[in-house]
C-alpha cells in the first residue's frame, strides 16, 4: 500500500471513491469521517497539553522530535483502531442485510453473542437469515406442490392479466387449446377465444367446441391481486365425464331396483302358470282342479296388477313436468293441507304470512305426501302430527314433525323404489324432492333431537 493509498484510506477518499462508482451519494461527513475526526478530538487536548510541556521543557531537540513521533504516532494508531472497531460491525451488517436483500441466506456473521450489545445485534441478524431461509424453503416447496397439483389436475386453468394477456396455463389448459404454454403466453384472451368468460356470470355451463375437444363445460371465474394488479383466474372443467359416470350410475342403479322388482313378480306367475299348465294337462282332472285354477289365477292378476302399478308409479316419476311458477300464499296451501287429512287432526303452528312463487299444484301434493308419511307414522304409536313454518334469512322452511317410531334406515330414504310400508310404492319421497329441488329449494328428513319421532324439513326460496 503507497502513501497516496494510505492517505486516501485514512481520511475517507476510498470509500468516497467506491461511493463514486457505485452512483451512490455520499454526505461530505460520513459516519466513519466522524467517528475519526471525534476520537481524533478526544485526544488532542492530551497531545496539545503533552507537546507544550515536551517542547518548553528542557529537552535536547532528538528528545523532542522522537517523542512527538512517539505521542502523534499512537493518537493516530488508536484513533483509526477506533475507527475501525466501530466501521467494521457495521459494514458486516451492511453486507449481511446487502445479502438477505439479494436473496442470499447462508451468510452468517462471526462474534455474535448474548453479553454484548454488538453480539445481539448480530444474532438477530444471523436469526433473521434463518427464518428467512426457512421461509423461502416453505415458499419453494409450496410453488413446487401447487406447481405439480396444477399440472396433474384434470382442469383448464388460466390466469389473466389487467389487459387480458394470458400469464399462465397448465396442462390441462393446452390440451383445450390444443397448443403448448410457449405459443400462447402472452396472447390476449378475445385471440385465445375466451375474452366472453372474463365478463358477465361467475359461474356458467356452455356447450362449446374447443380446440381440444367438444363437450359442455363449466366455467367459473374468479379474481386474484398480484403486485396489488388485479388478474383474472379462469377454471375450465369437463362436465361430460362426470355426467357420463352420473348416468351410468343412475343406469345401474336403476337395472337393479326394476330387476329386482320385476323377478319378485314374473317369479311366482312363471310357477304358477307352470303349476296351472301341469294340472289342466293330466288326463284325470283332481276334483279341486277348479278351484286351484282360480287361486292360481287370481295369484297372477294380483301380481300383474302390482306390476302394472310399479311400472305407473316408475312412469310419473320419470314423466314430473315443469313447474309453472306463480305467486301463492304458502299458508293457505298448508292449512288445506292439514284439513285433507282425516284420519288425524294436524296441529298447525302459524307462522309469517309469506308470498311465494311456486306451482300450486305441484307444492300441494308434496306437502300431503309428508304430512301423510307423519300422520302413518304417528298412528303407530298414538302420537300427533304438526306443520309448521317459519322464515330463514333469504328462505322459508316449512316442518312436518310426528312422534312415531323414527327413521331406522336414512341412506335409502331417497332411492327409487325403495320402501319399508308394506304396499308402497317407493317413489312418494323421490317425488317430492324432485318437486323441492325444481322449485329451487330442497327436502331433509331426519329423525328429532330430544323426543320422539322425525322431522321433514322443506326450503323453499322467498
Amino acid at each position: 500500500m503507497n502513501v497516496k493509498e494510505m492517505a486516501m484510506r485514512l481520511f475517507g477518499f476510498e470509500r468516497e471513491e467506491k461511493d463514486r462508482a457505485r452512483k451512490i451519494p455520499h454526505h461530505k461527513y460520513g459516519h466513519d469521517r466522524r467517528v475519526f475526526i471525534m476520537t481524533l478530538t478526544s485526544g488532542l487536548p492530551a497531545i496539545i497539553t503533552a507537546m507544550y510541556f515536551l517542547w518548553a521543557g528542557a529537552y535536547t531537540t532528538k528528545a523532542q522530535w522522537t517523542l512527538t513521533v512517539l505521542i502523534v504516532g499512537f493518537w493516530l494508531g488508536f484513533s483509526l483502531a477506533v475507527r475501525e472497531k466501530i466501521i467494521y460491525p457495521l459494514q458486516t451488517l451492511s453486507n449481511l442485510l446487502a445479502a438477505l436483500r439479494e436473496g442470499d441466506f447462508s451468510i452468517r456473521a462471526r462474534g455474535a453473542r448474548h453479553d454484548d450489545p454488538l453480539g445481539e445485534a448480530l444474532m438477530e441478524v444471523n436469526s433473521l437469515g434463518q427464518t428467512l431461509r426457512e421461509q423461502r424453503l416453505g415458499a419453494l416447496e409450496a410453488t413446487a406442490l401447487l406447481q405439480t397439483v396444477m399440472a396433474e389436475i384434470d382442469v383448464a386453468v388460466f390466469a389473466f392479466d389487467t389487459d387480458q394477456k394470458l400469464r399462465l396455463v397448465n396442462r390441462a389448459g393446452e390440451r383445450l387449446l390444443g397448443q403448448i404454454e410457449e405459443r400462447v403466453i402472452g396472447r390476449s384472451a378475445a385471440s385465445l377465444d375466451l375474452a366472453d368468460y372474463l365478463e358477465g356470470e361467475a359461474t356458467r355451463t356452455i356447450q362449446k367446441n374447443f380446440p381440444g375437444g367438444s363437450s359442455r363445460w363449466e366455467i367459473h371465474r374468479t379474481t386474484f391481486r398480484e403486485r396489488g394488479a388485479p388478474h383474472h383466474l379462469l377454471v375450465v372443467s369437463d362436465l361430460s365425464r362426470a355426467l357420463r359416470e352420473e348416468e351410468r350410475i343412475a343406469w345401474q342403479r336403476l337395472v337393479r331396483v326394476l330387476g329386482h322388482e320385476l323377478n319378485n313378480s314374473l317369479a311366482p306367475i312363471r310357477s304358477l302358470a307352470g303349476s296351472l299348465e301341469s294340472i289342466i294337462s293330466r288326463e284325470h282332472l283332481p276334483e279341486d282342479w277348479r278351484d286351484d285354477c282360480l287361486k292360481g289365477l287370481s295369484v297372477i292378476a294380483t301380481r300383474s296388477a302390482a306390476l302394472s302399478r310399479f311400472m305407473q308409479g316408475y312412469a310419473r316419476l320419470a314423466k314430473l313436468p315443469p313447474p309453472k311458477l306463480q305467486p301463492v300464499a304458502l299458508g293457505e296451501i298448508i292449512r288445506r293441507v292439514a284439513q285433507l287429512e282425516t284420519r288425524m287432526a294436524v296441529s298447525v303452528v302459524e307462522g309469517p304470512d309469506v308470498m311465494i312463487r311456486a306451482d300450486s299444484d305441484q307444492l300441494e301434493q308434496l306437502l300431503i305426501n309428508i304430512v301423510r308419511n307423519g300422520v302413518d307414522a304417528s298412528l303407530e304409536t298414538g302420537g300427533r302430527a304438526e306443520i309448521s313454518w317459519s322464515r330463514n334469512r333469504g328462505h322459508i322452511e316449512v316442518r312436518v314433525e310426528d312422534e312415531g317410531h323414527g327413521l331406522s334406515n336414512t341412506a335409502n330414504l331417497f332411492v327409487p323404489f325403495f320402501t319399508t310400508k308394506p304396499g308402497g310404492s317407493g317413489i312418494g319421497l323421490v317425488l317430492c324432492r324432485q318437486i323441492a329441488e325444481a322449485h329451487g329449494g330442497s327436502l331433509a328428513l331426519e329423525n328429532r333431537k330430544g323426543a320422539a319421532g322425525c322431522r321433514a324439513s322443506l326450503r323453499l326460496p322467498l
